[in-house]
């Protein structure tokens, strides 16, 4: 399905006068696989890449060098022409931290828009849009605007923007971050019914515990690097690295806070 292979990706950050500009390699070489119907969650520090990772896959960021396949379609970075991004663009969707909603436009209006970039006539979009709202539980909520919303129903409107567009694969960055705590459930819910459906997804996400539930592979990231990356099960059960095991130490150490 997903395959990301030797992945680098540097920033070139803001210099002082006279100092030449420096260079921040964020990701240094990245490989993670994603199967058809699979749930792989990325965990990991603020700072390892994460979010960039996940913004190269579909060209969000550019990366400087790799090979991203999907689906049997093989784009290698550098060298990638429009129709390349286009096909990895069409065959993805992203579900981010801030929700990215037009504030101008209503929740329908915010599912509908990448159905109407795409071609769709405007009433099969409506239609469509509305059944993805009743199907995160907002349909109510369709002629609200994105300031009468709280951020819980805000992302659950991402989402179900995402799953209108039928992808290959969904890609969460950090989907619960932006929310106030009694909101996180609302959200979490929405995606384990997307889990239960066997929606391919890659999750970035802090909620450790969630991602323990809800995945089938685990992958640590740190200093743009994949520490390690195993089986759910394996990951938490049989860690192999001593920095996995001070993360998941770490971890349960909060727990029993």
């Amino acid at each position: 399905m997903l395959k990301v292979e030797n992945l680098y990706k540097s920033f070139v950050a803001a210099k002082a006068r006279r100092a030449p500009a420096a260079e921040l390699q964020v990701l240094k070489g990245v490989n993670l696989q994603v199967a058809r119907g699979e749930v792989v969650s990325i965990l990991g520090p603020s700072g390892a890449g994460k979010s960039t990772f996940l913004r190269c896959i579909n060209f969000l960021e550019r990366a400087d060098e790799g090979t991203i396949t999907l689906g049997g379609y093989s784009v290698k970075v550098r060298a990638a022409r429009k129709q390349d991004i286009l096909y990895l663009r069409r065959h993805t969707a992203m579900v981010f931290q801030n929700y990215n909603l037009f504030q101008n436009r209503t929740a329908l209006e915010n599912v509908m828009e990448g159905l109407l970039v795409r071609k769709v006539p405007k009433k099969e979009a409506a239609d469509k849009s509305r059944s993805f709202l009743d199907k995160v539980g907002l349909l109510e909520k369709a002629d609200e605007y994105p300031s009468r919303l709280s951020g819980g129903q805000q992302q659950r409107v991402g989402i179900a923007r995402a799953l209108a567009l039928e992808p290959s694969i969904i890609l969460l960055d950090e989907p619960t971050s932006s929310l106030d705590p009694e909101l996180v459930g609302e959200v979490l819910a929405v995606i384990r019914d997307m889990v239960k459906e066997h929606m391919t997804m890659l999750i970035v996400t802090h909620e450790i515990d969630f991602g323990r539930e809800i995945s089938d592979s685990v992958y640590l990231f740190d200093e743009g690097n994949i520490v390690e990356g195993n089986t759910t099960n394996e990951f938490f059960n049989n860690p192999k690295t001593e920095r996995t095991i001070k993360f998941l130490e770490r971890y349960k150490q909060n727990l029993n806070m």
